[in-house]
């Protein structure tokens, strides 16, 4: 893994009757189940008119996630995942976006071929595209579910990806592995009828932030035929009172009880083979409240692995 170099951030000590989570990610694991992937891009934000800064999100997320004990009240299967989880590493930037996003997709195909679960801790929301590559790269076909205020189907930018773009690239790519898109969430304001019309174009379904509840997501879950599920959240998709440290705040958003709930269904839907969550953005946080939400949201979809 070349293209992978070790996160710059702090390791809190851990005591014996107390552990935490950095104690299993920062130790290599003799049968690799799960892996923490940062990818902190965020040119892609920059390209679509955003607030650059996504890019200091992984480490900050993982400064919050380290400090984390495992669950008290499903405390032997949650060890049990955690013993084949570690932390990859962060995927080396160059500042070329469409570069970066092809070394990302390597390394991901190399954990999808392995039958290793990746969590990406983006970044902007460019990437899901370098995510969605590892399924091209590996030939393995898959439905993408989206968790996001915007659809994010927008076409290039003078030929160029942006964070607005992925899911538009995926479901093109000449590949054929993007199978089917998922997107819910999706804020009435906030997105074009024309993107909606080409999800429908693509056999792809979309709901609304009001239509947006456990039932709805359960369903769209289980809405394809395909044997994977690639899982992406962009974390603008949560109302801006719990989530203000984004790329674009959300007046309207989810609560977060349902969105750690969808996080945790992700986990634990045996379909679900790789998760992303994108758009954090420390600059504009506020005591830490959205990169601790961040590093709670791969928690509960590591609680999830743990109940398959």
């Amino acid at each position: 893994m070349s293209d992978l170099i070790s996160p710059s951030v702090s390791i809190p000590e851990t005591a014996k009757d107390d552990p935490r989570l950095a104690h299993w990610l920062n130790n290599n694991s003799d049968s690799v189940q799960t892996v923490l992937v940062g990818f902190p891009s965020d040119e892609g934000v920059r390209r679509n008119g955003g607030r650059p800064g996504a890019s200091k999100a992984p480490s900050e997320i993982r400064e919050q996630l380290y400090k984390m004990t495992p669950s008290a009240e499903y405390y032997d299967p949650f060890v049990t995942l955690l013993e084949g989880c570690e932390d990859a590493g962060d995927i080396e930037v160059t500042g070329n976006l469409e570069t970066d996003q092809e070394r990302l997709g390597d390394t991901i195909a190399e954990f999808l071929e392995q039958g290793v679960v990746p969590i990406i801790l983006g970044g902007g929301h460019e990437t899901a595209f370098g995510h969605f590559l590892g399924y091209a790269k590996a030939e393995k076909r898959t439905s993408i579910f989206n968790l996001d205020a915007h659809s994010d189907v927008r076409p290039l930018k003078e030929d160029k990806a942006h964070s607005g773009s992925p899911f538009r690239q995926a479901l093109e790519h000449k590949s054929g592995c993007g199978e089917t898109y998922l997107v819910s969430g999706l804020q009435p304001h906030s997105v074009s009828q024309s993107h909606l019309d080409f999800i429908k174009e693509q056999g792809g379904h979309y709901k609304f932030r009001d239509e947006t509840n456990i039932t709805a997501i359960s369903g769209l879950f289980h809405q394809h035929e395909s044997e994977q599920l690639m899982v992406t959240f962009d974390m603008d998709a949560v109302d801006q009172s719990q989530a203000p440290g984004v790329s674009a705040p959300c007046t309207n958003g989810l609560p977060a009880d349902l969105w750690l709930t969808a996080a945790y269904m992700a986990g634990r839907n045996e379909k679900v083979t790789s998760f992303d969550l994108s758009e954090v953005n420390p600059e504009y946080d506020r005591d830490n409240q959205t990169t601790k939400l961040a590093a709670l949201t791969i928690w509960h979809f590591l609680l999830g692995l743990s109940q398959r």
